[in-house]
């Protein structure tokens, strides 16, 4: 890994304004008036790649329906899922036009094989749902997820190292997905598990999946002990910029769930209970 990441990574938490970021009742406050006005935070993030500084996100038109359904990767990453689920959620996948379908990678071929031709895409997991397999164990799932009809890949991070500060590990562990992926043009999009880091390791991370060449950034694999938070779609999308996608996923059950993350930031939508959230009804179900 370049020097890139930690000159960066030191530059933008000297900025102290970031500690003061914070979202309530779906309102965020602290990026507005306390770091965009920053003249260093904003010529750090400018100087190292964020072509555009997200500042008006909390605020926007109401999204239709289509727009919502585009954007959503209709998943089902449960254990017990049998094939005749993984049909069905590619039937609706099909008719809702969803952007695409996150399931299991021993599920790939098939979905692949049912969405031909749909628009839909399949997008599958690598290391899921902990993230501590080894970096060549992730680079031949990818592989062989790719060879089965894969066009979207979701990888964990190994949160352990990240959180014991080993910076190249994690920039290595990334970059071997995105190598097996650039050549197919398949995208990569990699989960943080937000709940378990602190703001300073989100920043980081965020930072590290940047300069690896992730596609997206995303919260959560919806197994840990929290989900999406739009505070942390917000903080995302802040320092990656919008040359990086955000995906918010694990516990969005509802329409105002999706419509919250998408106003914040959120580039694309993990849920199980799309059909709902589009319907907009109400879901008791759980994060995938």
């Amino acid at each position: 890994m370049s020097d890139t990441v930690n000159r960066v990574i030191s530059q933008v938490l000297l900025e102290k304004s970031l500690k003061d970021f914070y979202c309530k009742n779906d309102t965020c406050k602290g990026w507005e008036t306390n770091v965009i006005n920053q003249p260093m935070t904003v010529k750090s993030l400018i100087t190292n790649g964020a072509e555009r500084i997200a500042a008006g996100l909390g605020v926007g038109d109401a999204v239709t329906d289509r727009e919502v359904a585009s954007k959503i990767d209709h998943t089902l990453l449960k254990p017990e899922a049998t094939p005749d689920e993984i049909k069905q959620l590619c039937e609706e996948a099909r008719q809702y036009h969803f952007a695409s379908v996150c399931v299991n990678p021993s599920y790939v071929s098939l979905c692949s094989s049912l969405l031909k031709s749909t628009g839909v895409k399949v997008c599958t997991v690598i290391g899921f749902p902990l993230g501590s397999t080894t970096s060549e164990v992730k680079r031949t799932e990818a592989m062989q997820a790719i060879e089965n009809g894969a066009q979207e890949l979701d990888m964990v991070i190994n949160v352990g190292r990240l959180k014991a500060g080993e910076h190249n590990y994690v920039f290595n562990d990334i970059q071997q997905i995105v190598l097996t992926a650039k050549p197919h043009r398949i995208l990569v999009k990699v989960i943080l598990e937000t709940s378990l880091l602190t703001d300073e390791e989100k920043i980081k991370a965020c930072l590290i999946c940047k300069e690896a060449g992730a596609d997206f950034v995303k919260t959560s694999t919806g197994f840990s002990k929290g989900g999406a938070t739009v505070g942390d779609i917000a903080l995302m999308k802040l320092i990656v910029g919008s040359t990086v996608g955000v995906k918010a996923s694990g516990g969005i059950r509802s329409r105002e769930d999706a419509e919250a993350m998408i106003k914040h930031g959120a580039n694309r939508i993990g849920a199980s209970a799309s059909v709902k959230i589009v319907r907009g009804e109400k879901s008791a179900g759980g994060s995938y």
